[in-house]
């Protein structure tokens, strides 16, 4: 019996490359994997099957009735948002409580790791109704992107179309949310800092609080595939696990590719065990739980969101 092609566009994560290296493959199926610099769309191109999406999107998807999707419990983007929150480096804020009534940017309203962050705050007591949020790029231009969701923005919610490193370097903006770094950060000369000077220590305390390590992005398959071939989220789960303990094999036995990468990795055993970011709904349930109610508390989401809802076919 021939088996299905199956074409699946996700971002270069270095989990997935012994997948597209062809170290590990799939075996009920065929595959054809697309990386992409960004975050594709899945329903937006009909010649995908599925691929990477925003944890908040297909959870808002799914609580508004859309089940075009059928989201898979594997989370290939995931991590703590402590370090997501930078400032001028002549700042004299230290700690979350600093942004109380602050202007900060952000690169998008509904977005996973946004939810998460803005959830920092609130832990830390800093009503997001006092802040001025203003919505944007990192590093302008940068087109493509719906950085506000379907829903109304608040009304301390403002977008812009400019740079918000380059508002936050004229103090247009006191801070700046951000999962991925401004131009020009990696130097000794960047203009930016991280707001938690040891977001590591942070995390780790987040960690023994919660439990979890947030999850961003999240496998989906479209429903109308998962109808013709209803074990395939099973063994694209499968897939991608196998293709995520074979790189942690071969990065602990290269570990040269950065100065510290083994210490690294043998501090992740430590704390975590063998696996920091766990697949299956099971182990993540707290994780998604928690979600489902930050969309609501935040507003994202009109009326709670059942967690048990999220990861059903």
């Amino acid at each position: 019996m021939t088996k299905p092609l199956i074409r699946l566009a996700l971002r270069d994560w270095d989990h997935l490359v012994p997948v597209v290296t062809g170290a590990v493959r799939p075996r009920a199926f065929e595959l054809a994997l697309e990386s992409r610099d960004s975050t594709p769309d899945v329903l937006a191109e009909p010649e995908l099957d599925g691929g990477e999406t925003s944890f908040s999107r297909y959870v808002l998807g799914r609580a508004r009735g859309d089940d075009r999707l059928v989201g898979l419990p594997v989370f290939v983007m995931r991590g703590f948002r402590q370090r997501c929150v930078l400032v001028r480096r002549d700042s004299d804020a230290g700690d979350l409580a600093d942004l109380k009534g602050a202007r900060v940017g952000l690169t998008g309203w509904p977005d996973s790791g946004n939810t998460w962050t803005r959830a920092l705050l609130r832990e830390a007591g800093v009503g997001l109704g006092g802040i001025t949020w203003t919505v944007g790029a990192v590093d302008a231009p940068e087109p493509g992107k719906d950085r506000v969701g379907q829903g109304a923005l608040p009304a301390n919610v403002g977008v812009t179309d400019g740079s918000l490193a380059e508002d936050l370097a004229a103090g247009r903006i006191d801070a700046l949310m951000t999962p991925f770094m401004p131009r020009g950060f990696f130097t000794p000369q960047s203009r930016f800092r991280h707001l938690l000077a040891d977001h590591p220590a942070a995390e780790l305390d987040y960690y023994r609080r919660h439990g979890f390590v947030p999850g961003i992005h999240l496998v989906t398959i479209r429903s109308e595939v998962v109808r013709r071939h209803p074990w395939l989220p099973e063994a694209v789960q499968e897939l991608f696990e196998e293709s995520k303990r074979h790189w942690v094999a071969r990065r602990r036995l290269l570990a040269d590719t950065t100065p510290w990468l083994l210490a690294g990795l043998s501090r992740t055993s430590e704390v975590f065990g063998e696996d920091w970011m766990p697949y299956g709904a099971g182990a993540n349930a707290a994780m998604t739980a928690a979600f489902c109610e930050e969309l609501h508390a935040q507003g994202i989401a009109a009326s709670p969101i059942d967690p048990k809802e999220v990861f059903t076919a």
